[in-house]
């Protein structure tokens, strides 16, 4: 096989030359016809030469050398399914070099999401709107065979605050792992412990999990801003399992270190189970029942409850696709550590949170290819005092 063949797959790359290309190699002179499409497959690291400066353009290659340039082609993505089915056999049995010319050229990612918001407000007096725009990047990096890195880095500008100040920060930094039959995370994520209702929290800590289908976990972490209910550490303990049709978990959470003084008591001991099942095609049910050790406002139950009824669901990169859920929540302070809902539920009274019960609607529709649009209602009212939220959400998400 000659290397000439190397040049057809310049055009099955997308490859097209460069007047800035320079070509590495010594025996391919400025004047050569073949020297713009050589020059940009090396620099785009599809080829190497022999490694003392020559192409060798004139060489018969091996099935081995040219399974190994498909390989590097395919690491860069590029649409090389003719030639991959050449040399499958090839590719099969340097599956060890595949995987790390493909780790190596898509060691890093980058990825982002950018939300714009508006809020009705038709509690507030004559009615308000706020509109915010939410800049999210992510990074993820691949550090080893069984460790990653995550940041996310984000933005968020209000356009009715005129004295807000926008700022980039880095929101999330953690890393990945395994350690012997362990699955570890360490640094600073956001943790929404199953559906979130007990505790959507973001700060330093680790998690600990073990496990496939059975999953038994465990956390520690700090708050990075003090949690609505005042813990400032959170302990999280649960399993997850899936029984036939049936995604049931158990979990136990305790918050500590109240700073705030909304709560009434520095500890916080929470027990909550859940279960969601398929009732129909694209139809599913779902229910959690929460339930305080202690009644630490004794102004309202120590239990609670959420049911849920979604189906479908919008997915980016399919338009036209959409989903629909309705919720209902029955919350008292005792049952929440920090909710992850969008509705209100951090009512006060005297200087403490009441809990909350209502219902949520939320619609969700792919317009096009990585762009869906959100509409969610919100109708909650405090359980103390009774004061009311009737909040319309309207959003449209962007990721690239």
């Amino acid at each position: 096989m000659k290397k000439s063949l190397v040049l057809a797959m310049a055009m099955a790359l997308g490859v097209t030359a460069s007047a800035y290309a320079a070509s590495p190699f010594s025996d391919v002179p400025a004047g050569h016809w073949a020297y713009d499409s050589i020059a940009k497959l090396a620099a785009a690291g599809v080829i190497d030469g022999y490694g003392d400066t020559t192409f060798g353009g004139d060489k018969l290659m091996t099935r081995y050398e040219m399974a190994q340039i498909t390989a590097r082609a395919m690491a860069k993505g590029a649409n090389v399914d003719k030639l991959a089915a050449e040399f499958a056999d090839e590719l099969d049995n340097l599956g060890v070099r595949v995987a790390k010319l493909e780790k190596k050229a898509d060691n890093v990612k980058i990825t982002g999401q950018v939300r714009f918001r508006n809020v009705h407000d038709y509690k507030a007096d004559g009615d308000k709107d706020d509109t915010t725009l939410r800049t999210r990047l992510w990074v993820a990096g691949q550090v080893n065979d069984d460790w990653t890195y995550t940041g996310m880095l984000q933005s968020e500008q209000e356009f009715d605050d005129k004295d807000a100040e926008d700022e980039l920060k880095l929101k999330r930094a953690y890393v990945d792992g395994k350690i012997g039959g362990l699955a570890v995370r360490a640094g600073r994520w956001d943790e929404v412990a199953n559906t979130g209702n007990v505790a959507d929290i973001t700060g330093d800590g680790i998690k600990v999990t073990y496990g496939d289908k059975v999953k038994v976990w465990g956390m520690v972490q700090k708050a990075d801003e003090v949690t609505k209910t005042g813990a400032d550490r959170v302990y999280l303990a649960g399993v997850n399992a899936k029984i036939g049709v049936v995604d049931a978990f158990a979990m136990y959470a305790k918050g500590t270190g109240s700073t705030k003084g909304i709560v009434g008591d520095d500890n916080a001991e929470l027990y909550n189970v859940g279960a969601s099942l398929e009732v129909a095609k694209d139809l599913t049910l779902g229910y959690e029942y929460i339930t305080a050790a202690d009644e630490y406002d004794d102004r309202v139950s120590k239990d609670g409850w959420v049911a849920s009824l979604a189906y479908k669901g919008a997915d980016a990169a399919t338009p036209g696709t959409w989903g629909l859920t309705a919720t209902y929540f029955d919350q008292p302070s005792n049952t929440i550590i920090s909710q992850t809902t969008d509705a209100t539920w951090d009512f006060v009274k005297d200087d403490k949170l009441t809990g909350f019960k209502g219902y949520g609607v939320v619609a969700n529709y792919a317009i096009a290819k990585n762009i869906v649009g959100e509409l969610s209602y919100y109708d909650t009212k405090a359980k103390v005092g009774g004061e009311k939220s009737q909040l319309l959400y309207a959003d449209l998400y962007f990721t690239f």
